[in-house]
């Protein structure tokens, strides 16, 4: 069977860094997007909680809740048939303690499809990823500076370009202190934002499990993890200032859609539409 059709498991993705093999994640936040990435072999798509930021133009990442998520990953799930489908709980549930943590896992898996739950600053809360892995639902625990918990570490988070910060060596013995906890916890994968050369590697090296990044991460890391949006360059300010990425879809996008209007304006036939027969 040619490995890119086969489904992704938790102990494939285990194996992967045993055996040095990079894990490629993608977070998406609709069903075309989703099956686009999962034709295209990653292993990991994930339904990010900057939905909010990203997509619906909200301006904080704490202001998404659960049943946003839930329609979101809903959506997502109908086109992903290969990867590894993550959610992440909104901030919240995991907030409020082990119970309420279980309840929103649940519900993410039990009606939305996600195959994995991801929980942002879980190492403060051992006992609820411990909770949500006796119920038999993988967690993906995401620790560092990230976007529920840049605050605790005096950074203003920005969705938009990450926190612009990256761990420090004196973090370091913190950080992988929680990558080996989150570990004891029962998490199947890390998510380590904002890792930096110094205290990723130390965590790779630290832990059994599988230890990915976006931002600040790097090849230090057994994967890397990034919003399909950005890869593509698929934001409006890339009309204006062009940021590195594999294409820039806003270019084209705005391109199509000015032919689009010229034609409509000018009373042309209209590309792909059906065309319309004259009448006797």
């Amino acid at each position: 069977m040619d490995e890119r059709n086969s489904p992704i498991t938790i102990p494939a993705l285990q194996q992967m860094k045993r055996h040095g093999r990079k894990i490629v994640a993608v977070v998406a936040w609709d069903y075309q997007m989703a099956h686009i990435v999962d034709r295209a072999g990653v292993d990991i798509i994930s339904v990010g909680d900057t939905v909010g930021v990203n997509l619906w133009g909200q301006s904080n990442p704490l202001e998404i809740t659960m049943n946003e998520m839930l329609v979101v990953c809903k959506a997502v799930r109908r086109g992903v048939k290969r990867a590894l489908l993550n959610c992440d709980l909104p901030f919240g549930p995991l907030q409020e303690g082990a119970e309420s943590a279980l309840r929103a896992a649940i519900q993410l898996v039990k009606e939305a499809g996600a195959d994995m739950v991801k929980l942002d600053g879980a190492a403060e809360f051992p006992d609820a990823v411990r909770a949500i892995v006796r119920a038999g639902i993988p967690v993906f625990a995401q620790f560092g500076i990230t976007p529920q918990t840049a605050l605790q570490h005096g950074i203003q988070y920005s969705a938009a370009s990450g926190t612009g910060a990256q761990a420090t060596a004196e973090m370091t013995a913190k950080l992988v202190d929680e990558a080996k906890r989150l570990q004891d916890a029962g998490a199947a994968l890390l998510d380590f934002t904002n890792s930096g050369p110094v205290a990723g590697p130390a965590a790779v090296s630290a832990v059994s499990v599988p230890v990915i990044g976006g931002f600040a991460g790097g090849p230090w890391l057994d994967g890397r993890i990034r919003m399909a949006h950005a890869a593509i360059g698929y934001a409006a300010s890339n009309l204006d200032s062009p940021k590195e990425s594999y294409a820039n879809v806003a270019r084209i996008a705005f391109d199509a859609i000015s032919a689009y209007a010229e034609d409509v304006r000018a009373a042309r036939q209209i590309k792909g539409a059906a065309p319309v027969k004259p009448t006797d």
